[in-house]
C-alpha cells in the first residue's frame, strides 16, 4: 500500500513538472509574438523637396525610441535639398536620411507574403522594392542592410506590413508632403517551404515634395491566419 502511495506521489510530482514546463514554453513561445518586443531596425527617412525647403519632422512612435541620427530632439529640424541631402538646423551637419530605430507594437498576424529561398533574397529585394517605388539609391540600402541576414537562411518568409507600420510609427511633417512611401519588411527565417497567399503589392508614384521611408523587423515566429 505504502508503495503503490508512493507511486502516486511521484506520478503526481512528474505531472506537475510536465505541466509546469509545457506552461513556460507555451508563454516563451507566445512572447515571441509579442508586439511590444519587435525592434524596428533601421527606417531611415529620405525628403525630396522640389526646391530648397526647411522641414520638420516629428515621429509618434507607439513604443519605445531607440538610437537617433541625427539626434532626435523633439523634431528633426532641417533644410532639405531636391537631391536629397539634408543640413541639420541644430548641429549644422549634412547628412543623407533621417534615421531611426526602436521598439513598438506591430501586428504579426500574416495573411498572406512571399516564401523565397535565401540565395534569391537579393533578387527578390530589388524586384519587389524597385516595383513599390523605390529608386536605386534607396533599394540599393536596404539590401545592403537586409539581404546579409536573410541570405544565408534556407527560406525566408517576406511580408510587407505597411499599413500596420504606418499606424504604429505615425510621422507629421511641415511642409506636408505632396506624395510619401512607407515601406516595413518583416522576414521569419524557415527550413523549409511553407504555401502561403501571395501579397498583392501596390505602385507608387512621386510627385512635388516626396517622402520616401524604409525600414523592417527579423520575426522569430508569425501567426498565420
Amino acid at each position: 500500500m505504502g508503495k503503490y502511495i508512493g507511486k502516486k506521489v511521484i506520478w503526481a510530482i512528474i505531472c506537475i513538472i510536465a505541466i509546469t514546463l509545457l506552461i513556460t514554453g507555451l508563454i516563451i513561445f507566445t512572447g515571441r509574438n509579442d508586439p511590444a518586443s519587435i525592434v524596428l531596425e533601421k527606417p531611415v527617412i529620405y525628403l525630396y523637396p522640389e526646391s530648397e525647403t526647411d522641414v520638420q519632422v516629428w515621429l509618434n512612435l507607439d513604443g519605445q525610441l531607440g538610437f537617433t541620427y541625427p539626434a532626435y530632439n523633439d523634431g528633426w529640424y532641417v533644410t532639405a535639398y531636391p537631391d536629397g541631402t539634408l543640413r541639420n538646423c541644430i548641429d549644422g551637419n549634412e547628412y543623407h536620411c533621417l534615421f531611426w530605430e526602436g521598439s513598438a507594437s506591430v501586428d504579426v498576424i500574416t495573411s498572406s507574403g512571399f516564401v523565397v529561398a535565401g540565395c534569391d533574397t537579393v533578387d527578390f529585394l530589388r524586384d519587389k522594392l524597385e516595383f513599390m517605388g523605390l529608386v536605386p539609391k534607396e533599394y540599393n540600402e536596404f539590401i545592403i542592410y537586409w539581404a546579409p541576414r536573410m541570405q544565408p537562411n534556407a527560406y525566408n518568409l517576406i511580408t510587407f506590413r505597411n499599413n500596420a507600420y504606418t499606424d504604429t510609427a505615425e510621422l507629421k511633417i511641415i511642409p506636408s508632403p505632396d506624395s510619401i512611401l512607407r515601406i516595413f519588411m518583416t522576414f521569419t527565417p524557415l527550413e523549409k517551404p511553407i504555401i502561403i497567399p501571395e501579397q498583392q503589392l501596390e505602385t507608387f508614384e512621386r510627385a512635388g515634395f516626396t517622402v520616401v521611408e524604409w525600414g523592417g523587423a527579423e520575426m522569430n515566429r508569425c501567426t498565420w491566419q
